[in-house]
């Protein structure tokens, strides 16, 4: 093999486990490096205390004096556990983490210096907006910017940087990160559910989103993978042929976890008790080197947020293990993709969670108002609903290797199903009393308390009810989570806020009472958003000619996706509810557009640099050798030697189309993208770029991977499939 290759595989070996004590209990070191409700107790006066938990529960304002409290509590407990600087951590539309530190470190004259952190610095702090994607909102010469705050997610302590999580916003007010939105939503779906709920208990008083992600990731070997450049450069392969053995023996699912994987765990898992991250499940995915994190539930904020800080962090644990972590949702033909399934569920402040079956009729038929609801919603927003999880990469996974397609359908199992058909059928107008009592013992009743064994689980569903939470399992593996979550969140508000207008209206209008009026608007809902519901195979040309039938959109590239973000209803919904204007909604489109140009750009220069630079002369170098084997062959056998080199010049011709059809690909690959970048339109740009500039790919790679299986592995300059999966 290629001394690039044979270095690389030599200095993988070489790596051992890093041995990870695993004795301590993790409830002893949760949150230790956490500012929070405990060690806020600790450092903080009791005015400054409330003042933080009444803006955590209640969204108050925190007084500038108090800030100043709370800051210096914060500093001294940040600096008792070894923090030299503070950082405003936020999450900008890159779709990575953001920080500037800060030393606490002030002078204050001849020669004396002190820790300082006010609370104007806890508070606010001013990063340089027009540097982060902002989709036009910023000119250059309009720099300013502000981090402000966020009390609901407590800071924490990462090496020795406390980090204070916050939202990011232009001078202008408009949001710039994905936080912000998210913030709105929340707000706007526990004000809509609220108001629902105080139909079943009026003592409820807030509702809180949960959210528990699944984080799935590959674990490279570093020097591997750095070997690769269109690893390095872009997260994935852009070239290489499927190994013998790939995934088909379904032998690594669950299997006994590799050592070094586990010593690698070990340590991620540690630095996540520390921040407060309650990891508690890790195991073997399908592919080959694919794993899977999971987490406890949690506020969907903070769990955003957790999330975002542990793919920083798993980032840098790998490096302590020569591992590099890949977060593609497609790092490798062939076999699975990654995915980041988002678990949500709405729960009361007098503990219910509303998706829960409960153990009464009447708290079953919450639960199937809050069921139904969110299944409307899901029927008459599917467009947005895909368009929040579309990237560039994400492209690749769906309707991949069980990844579900980019359909969107909604699966709640054949009990349920059959509980909606009873109620459908229900007569029009006021129940009768015999109707009512048909309904709650026969069909409310006798919902079970939990369905987490009585739903089957479709692999191929993009949003599926799971007994007692909705898993919307299309979202990728290096998203943020917080897109989907603002955009679910936001279409169940608004879904919630029809519905109790719908509710109110029969029972002031119509004189109804509360049970005829909610089974009324149900059974309507229920009709309306039959076609959203599928139970079948997801990848079948069945589904997709039905799914066509019932007019669901079948949105398979990101520029056809993403059109539904500045659609009217879209801007509408999220401006009524207060979640993002106008101008940030067109933003955020502009920057997914320009997103997606870029990434498929930089794929596309890689891709030919590798094919010409590194494929094609390893080619004709292994060409050459069989030439001079064919002049050989020639001087010994002469006029006869075609009888004996025939398989060579069979070769050294099969080789040269392959480099004929490369060399031209990659001229075509250069000049379409050419075009593309002369056009101005970001739309029309970004449909270049993806139906000209990226199908040119799939050729250049066939040609590719065909002369890796002639090539001379010795030869051969990539490190391969079999490698990078399969090497320890």
């Amino acid at each position: 093999m290629s001394t690039l290759r044979f270095h690389a595989i030599k200095e993988s070996l070489k790596h051992k486990p890093i041995h990870i004590e695993e004795n301590e209990r993790r409830s002893a070191i949760f949150g230790s490096n956490v500012f929070n409700e405990a060690t806020m107790r600790q450092y903080l006066t009791k005015e400054a205390y409330n003042s933080v938990m009444d803006a955590n529960q209640n969204g108050s304002k925190i007084d500038r004096i108090v800030a100043d409290h709370i800051s210096t509590g914060m500093k001294e407990w940040a600096i008792a556990k070894g923090a030299t600087h503070y950082t405003h951590w936020f999450q900008p539309l890159t779709g990575a983490t953001a920080e500037k530190h800060d030393a606490f470190f002030e002078t204050i004259g001849n020669g004396l210096s002190i820790e300082k952190f006010a609370g104007n610095q806890l508070v606010q702090q001013e990063p340089d907006a027009s540097s982060f994607p902002h989709g036009g909102i910023r000119n250059t010469f309009e720099a300013r910017g502000y981090t402000a705050w966020d009390p609901t997610s407590p800071a924490f302590i990462y090496g020795t940087t406390l980090c204070i999580p916050t939202v990011f916003v232009a001078y202008t007010g408009e949001a710039l990160d994905y936080k912000t939105p998210l913030l709105r939503a929340l707000q706007a779906i526990d004000s809509a559910a609220v108001a629902v709920c105080k139909y079943f208990d009026k003592n409820v008083k807030k509702v809180n989103a949960s959210l528990g992600w699944e984080q799935e990731y590959f674990l490279i070997d570093s020097t591997l993978a750095d070997s690769r450049p269109d690893i390095v450069l872009t997260g994935r392969t852009l070239l290489g042929h499927s190994p013998a053995k790939g995934q088909q023996l379904d032998d690594h699912y669950f299997g006994s976890i590799p050592n070094r994987a586990l010593a690698y765990m070990r340590d991620l898992e540690t630095e996540c008790m520390l921040l407060g991250i309650p990891v508690k499940t890790r195991h073997n995915e399908v592919a080959p080197n694919q794993f899977e994190l999971a987490p406890i539930y949690d506020e969907a904020n903070l769990a955003v947020d957790h999330n975002s800080l542990l793919m920083d962090v798993m980032g840098k644990i790998a490096d302590r293990h020569n591992f590099k972590v890949l977060f593609h949702e497609k790092p490798f033909a062939g076999v699975n993709g990654s995915g980041k399934h988002n678990n949500w569920s709405l729960s009361t402040d007098t503990g219910v969670n509303l998706l829960g079956p409960g153990k009464t009729p009447m708290s079953n038929l919450q639960f199937l108002t809050f069921f139904i609801n969110t299944i409307k919603a899901v029927n008459d927003n599917e467009e947005l609903l895909r368009a929040a999880i579309a990237s560039a990469s994400n492209d690749h996974r769906l309707g991949a290797n069980e990844a579900p397609p980019a359909i969107i359908s909604v699966f709640i199992g054949e009990q349920l199903t059959r509980v909606l058909n009873e109620l459908e059928n229900v007569t029009n107008g006021k129940l009768s009393p015999e109707e009512k009592t048909d309904l709650k013992l026969n069909v409310v009743g006798k919902i079970p308390d939990v369905l987490l064994d009585n739903t089957d689980r479709n692999r191929t569903s993009p949003f599926a009810f799971t007994g007692n939470k909705f898993e919307f399992r299309a979202v990728g593996s290096k998203a943020n989570c917080a897109s989907a979550m603002t955009v679910l969140n936001s279409i169940v508000a608004r879904q919630l806020i029809d519905f109790k207008v719908e509710v109110d209206a029969l029972i002031d209008k119509k004189d109804m009472k509360k049970d005829d009026a909610v089974f009324n608007v149900l059974r309507e809902y229920i009709k309306k958003s039959k076609n959203i519901l599928f139970e079948g195979n997801g990848y079948g040309e069945a589904w997709h000619k039905e799914a066509k039938k019932r007019g669901l959109s079948n949105n398979k590239t990101t520029p056809e996706a993403l059109k539904a973000k500045i659609s009217k209803k879209a801007l509408a919904l999220f401006e009524d509810l207060g979640v993002m204007n106008k101008i940030e909604s067109k933003a955020r489109y502009e920057i997914e557009m320009e997103e997606y140009v870029l990434r498929i750009q930089i794929e596309g220069r890689v891709l030919g640099d590798i094919a010409r630079n590194h494929v094609v002369p390893t080619a004709v170098r292994y060409q050459n050798i069989l030439i001079e084997n064919v002049k050989g062959l020639k001087e010994i056998y002469g006029t006869n030697f075609k009888k004996f080199a025939k398989e060579q010049l069979n070769l050294i011709e099969e080789i040269s189309g392959h480099i004929e059809s490369i060399n031209s690909n990659v001229t075509k690959l250069i000049n379409e993208r050419k075009k593309a970048n002369l056009v101005e339109d970001i739309e029309e740009k970004a449909l270049d770029y993806c139906h000209k500039v990226k199908p040119i790919f799939d050729d250049i790679r066939y040609h590719c991977d065909k002369l890796e299986l002639l090539v001379d592995d010795e030869l051969w300059p990539l490190t391969k499939y079999r490698e990078l999966l399969f090497t320890r």
